[in-house]
């Protein structure tokens, strides 16, 4: 496992979001749980957490929900991005806090292109390629 449980969580919730919102639809914290199999306390702050970085909008009232506005726009990385942070593709995989290729760790050369192509592959898959999948019955979100 290379993302953190609550960026795992993220990136279903999106998909599900992405789905959604095609036909115009307004999702609740509660739904979008039950379809990803989250627990809705932790649901509601992943949601909140992309709707304050940007990622998916939210509106507040009784037709309120979260919604993605920008699917075509969105990317696998952006989401990585707003909850884990950029450190799956920058940081050192031993840890230090000096690693480059200057002074690299022992694994620098061998992982830095892994991380390279990690990135590469997140910031070309896009939420609407995901979700068409989803709409084909490709994968499950939960």
């Amino acid at each position: 496992m290379i993302l953190s449980k609550s960026c795992e969580y993220a990136i279903r919730a999106v998909v599900y979001l992405g789905y959604r919102s095609k036909a115009g639809n307004k999702t609740g914290i509660p739904e979008v749980a039950d379809a990803i199999g989250s627990p809705l306390h932790f649901t509601g702050k992943i949601l909140q957490t992309l709707a304050k970085k940007g990622v998916i909008s939210s509106f507040k009232g009784p037709n309120g929900g979260f919604y993605l506005e920008k699917l075509d726009a969105t990317f696998l990385v952006d989401i990585v991005s707003a909850i884990d942070g950029n450190d799956i593709f920058t940081s050192c995989i031993m840890g230090l806090k000096s690693c480059s290729d200057t002074r690299p760790c022992p694994l620098h050369d061998r992982i830095k292109p892994v991380r390279q192509q990690l990135h590469s592959e997140f910031a070309s898959k896009s939420i609407k390629e995901m979700v068409e999948a989803f709409e084909k019955k490709s994968y499950f979100l939960k």
